[in-house]
């Protein structure tokens, strides 16, 4: 008989120390806890847990060293209709797993009930066809491994998936395509270099599976966001193995973007689980213990409150999911050295009751938390539950995805009228949705376009979803893209007509890089990369999502166009500003902004109501920054004058005077095909000037900074 040692209750999870492994987990409504233990043939032993401290169940076992496979099997009630769903035939993944082996095979026997009689309950065992959890290695050689700190202000996000990134990288080996070790090859960090990128943004990494509704009709989960293990890096991104080499891998893959200077954030789905709703499989948490872990009706506790549309919502009013959540975090920032969380359907997390709730308890254990708190925390701010939309309503610590920036700035450059106010106040910092509650411009995190919806080349080339290729006879994925084809439904010749898309692609982009706030590009919009009109392309892991990297040959200028624009804004804090413009500073009474009509005359409320305006001018004065230096010294940089035309028609802009500047110099024009990776212009430009801005683009203009003695204004 194998030695078992009471152990103790904390940490959670299978814990190695170097003689042998911990294994500890929480249930209320346990009356009995098996450990079962998997050797290399899928032989199964089963021990019982001896120890039970505050409903944690535990025991140490000599000698079980890392690569070992096991899961549990809870015996308990099993009563639906009051929470109870405790069924020991059910192998149960560990909420508290670091490394998952396997894939699920769907079969009925991972169901709690009979197909043919649902009433009936489901005894058939279910170890075939679980992923088995792995004890780990905890130890890796970090060395000198310091995460970047890498400013807000100063931030570039790129979102990415770990295998669409890679899958077809020439310069990536085959074995390491579509994995951690793909991301972290030298091609890939080069070319996020080469971008100015400060932090990659990785789509779901915490162990998932696809759903049988999929699998049964050929396709998958490609994105992730249906996860079973909160502490587990994927296996299937691994190039080593699933046997815990995978978390070695992930490692690694920091390691490398650290010594480059990026940063990594991770997307994370901690409002739901995929054990979906009253009809879903049990896989861990629903027969770890179902009440704990879910929202249940409190009607009828056979169903569960769904606020994410993914069919159960976790329990975050339950003391046990909120430590899941935060062990969790914490884990991903000690032991795995992430920078950040973008943190998917967030207001599902807020929920107190029903209502979102900016002071709940979740929002509390972030604040207070020494680790946490000091992280990126960037908030998807919005769910599918009543009242759910809360963009500019997170909590003083956090960023949040603006879709109100994504939705305006369509508007704008598709042509819709009255959306000129709008546009400039995202374009600004969005200082409407933030100031107010004390946050900066940064609590913006800009986008046009993100894995959910258009990619940058399709948005300007389809005005409707394409998503036959998904199996649901082009239901699903949203119908409100703000998209605009130029004339056309997809694929062209019509030179005119691609050259309209080509300038549209630049003008979201310099709008993009050129707003105040934190920009996030999306992986493959700088190699002009398409999805063929698919707007949800969550279940196509092949061509139509990876990123097609033969294109960086064919779309070079864009690309060169994208390098360029990071580093107009790297180089110039005036669009880097920490804190929102004042229009006068208290100072000196400078300007630090100006809105200007195309005749050059400073902008009324009238001008801005209109209802048909659709070009303006934007003077930022790179002379009235108004926070310091990281030392206390005071900014100062060039000025510029954004000439943007959204109209379908060229306009003549008449500069300003020379109160503004005594010359100007023009540096980038979106109406110029062939600008590559160096900006450069020999047009110069003195006050009352006429400038030509062509139809559905922008120009940029730059005066350098003054000598100290002249005046500004």
């Amino acid at each position: 008989m194998r030695e078992v040692w009471p152990g103790e209750p904390y940490p959670l999870g299978g814990t190695w120390d170097g003689v042998g492994t911990s294994f500890a987990v929480f249930s209320e409504v346990a009356e009995r806890v098996e450990l079962c233990l998997f050797d290399d043939d899928g032989n199964e032993e089963r021990l019982d847990l001896p120890e039970v401290d505050g409903f944690v169940w535990h025991g140490y076992l000599p000698g079980i060293a890392p690569g070992q496979r096991y899961g549990y099997r809870v015996h308990g009630p099993y009563d639906p209709s009051h929470g109870y769903r405790a069924n020991p035939a059910k192998l149960l993944l560990d909420p508290y797993a670091k490394a998952i082996e396997g894939e699920l095979r769907w079969n009925e026997a991972v169901f709690p009930y009979h197909f043919t009689d649902p009433s009936k309950v489901n005894t058939v065992d279910s170890a075939p066809y679980m992923p088995k959890n792995v004890v780990i290695n905890p130890f890796f050689e970090w060395g000198n491994d310091r995460p970047p700190h890498t400013p807000y202000h100063q931030t570039v996000i790129y979102e990415a998936h770990v295998r669409g990134l890679t899958m077809r990288h020439p310069a990536v080996p085959e074995e390491q395509r579509g994995t951690y070790a793909g991301i972290g090859h030298p091609a890939v960090i080069d070319h996020l270099l080469s971008l100015g990128v400060t932090a990659v943004e990785l789509m779901p990494v915490h162990h998932f599976v696809p759903e049988h509704f999929l699998v049964a009709r050929g396709l998958t989960n490609y994105w992730g966001y249906n996860t079973m293990a909160y502490l587990a890096p994927h296996g299937a991104y691994s190039s080593a193995g699933q046997r815990g080499e995978q978390v070695l891998e992930f490692k690694a893959m920091v390691k490398a973007l650290h010594e480059a200077g990026i940063e990594v954030i991770l997307d994370v789905v901690y409002n739901h689980t995929a054990e979906g709703d009253h009809m879903g499989p049990t896989l861990g948490f629903r027969g770890i213990d179902n009440s704990a872990y879910y929202r249940l009706h409190d009607g009828d506790r056979r169903y569960y409150l769904d606020y994410t549309g993914c069919g159960n919502s976790l329990n975050v009013r339950s003391p046990h999911a909120l430590q899941l959540i935060m062990d969790s975090l914490r884990y991903w920032v000690l032991d795995m050295h992430v920078d950040g969380f973008r943190f998917d359907l967030a207001a599902a997390l807020a929920r107190e009751l029903h209502d979102v709730d900016r002071l709940s308890a979740f929002f509390d254990l972030i604040q207070q938390d020494p680790v946490i708190s000091q992280v990126k925390l960037i908030a998807e701010p919005w769910d599918v539950g009543p009242g759910g939309y809360q963009v500019g309503n997170f909590p003083p610590l956090w960023t949040e995805w603006n879709g109100k920036y994504r939705d305006s700035v369509r508007d704008f450059w598709r042509g819709t009228g009255s959306a000129l106010p709008e546009f400039a106040s995202r374009l600004a910092g969005s200082a409407d949705l933030y100031a107010s509650s004390g946050r900066r411009p940064v609590a913006s995190i800009n986008f046009v376009t993100c894995h959910d919806g258009f990619t940058l080349s399709d948005l300007v080339s389809y005005n409707r979803k394409h998503n036959e290729e998904n199996g649901e006879d082009n239901r699903d994925g949203t119908d409100d893209n703000r998209s605009w084809n130029c004339g056309v439904e997809g694929p062209v010749e019509d030179p005119e007509i691609v050259r309209l898309r080509h300038r549209q692609r630049r003008n979201f982009l310099t709008t993009l890089f050129l707003s105040q706030g934190v920009p996030m590009l999306s992986h493959g919009d700088e190699l002009g990369c398409t999805q063929r009109g698919n707007n949800n392309a969550y279940c196509q892991d092949n061509e139509i999502s990876w990123v097609d990297w033969s294109m960086a040959h064919t779309e070079e200028n864009l690309l060169d166009f994208v390098r360029s624009l990071s580093r107009l804004r790297r180089e110039h804090p005036v669009f880097q500003r920490r804190r929102f413009f004042r229009g006068r500073t208290p100072d000196d009474g400078k300007r630090d902004l100006v809105w200007l009509t195309p005749a050059g005359a400073e902008m009324t409320a009238g001008d801005w109501h209109t209802g048909y305006a659709k070009s303006m001018g934007v003077y930022l004065n790179g002379e009235a920054i108004t926070e310091p230096g990281p030392r206390g010294e005071r900014i100062v940089d060039d000025s510029f004058l954004l000439l943007i035309n959204a109209h379908h028609e060229d306009m003549a802009f008449t500069l300003p005077g020379e109160e503004f500047a005594d010359s100007w110099i023009t540096v980038l024009d979106t109406n110029d095909e062939g600008q590559g990776e160096e900006f450069y212009s020999d047009d110069r430009w003195s006050p009352g000037s006429v400038v030509a801005v062509t139809a559905r683009s922008i120009q940029v203009l730059r005066h350098p900074m003054r000598a100290p003695q002249q005046a500004s204004l």
